[in-house]
């Protein structure tokens, strides 16, 4: 009796689950091209800010290369991590794990999600960011609070 194909099968099967778990969970695990910790020049790629200063941060500037698919792409592209929150899938809960715990967002401040050109004024996205298709040399904003910009002129 041959047992390799039943372990192979079952192996096979929770390999499934903890990948449809994982999508399920907003966690990323998406590879993408190596990041750059400053904006993008021209249309190299989707500059991402990330605006931590209402968490006690800092602002933050990446570029993700190439074409993202989506806003989410573009964070993760740019060298962000994110994870949803638990009872609203889609909805960015957390971006490099602030904050911590998740907040129960939108009750009083929540991950606001931005676009902008290069030096032009933020726009409030009517999208969520996993619908939105970025255009390289676009640049994406996230901004923690209120629903306030990020607080400096899109690079």
């Amino acid at each position: 009796m041959n047992r390799t194909r039943p372990r192979r099968r079952l192996l096979g099967s929770l390999a499934a689950a903890a990948v449809l778990t994982a999508g399920l969970l907003g966690t990323t695990t998406a590879t993408a091209p190596p990041a750059s910790a400053a904006a993008c020049t021209g249309t190299s790629g989707v500059t991402v800010v990330v605006d931590f200063t209402a968490l006690g941060g800092s602002i933050q500037t990446g570029c993700a290369p190439g074409d993202p698919t989506s806003g989410l792409a573009a964070l993760t592209g740019a060298g962000f991590t994110y994870a949803f929150h638990p009872r609203f899938p889609g909805m960015v809960c957390r971006i490099n794990a602030l904050p911590n715990p998740c907040n129960g967002a939108p009750a009083t401040a929540y991950w606001s999600y931005w676009h902008a050109a290069h030096g032009g004024p933020w726009n409030y996205s009517t999208l969520g960011a996993g619908s939105y298709d970025p255009a390289p040399g676009d640049v994406e904003g996230w901004a923690f609070g209120a629903g306030s910009q990020p607080g400096i002129t899109a690079p």
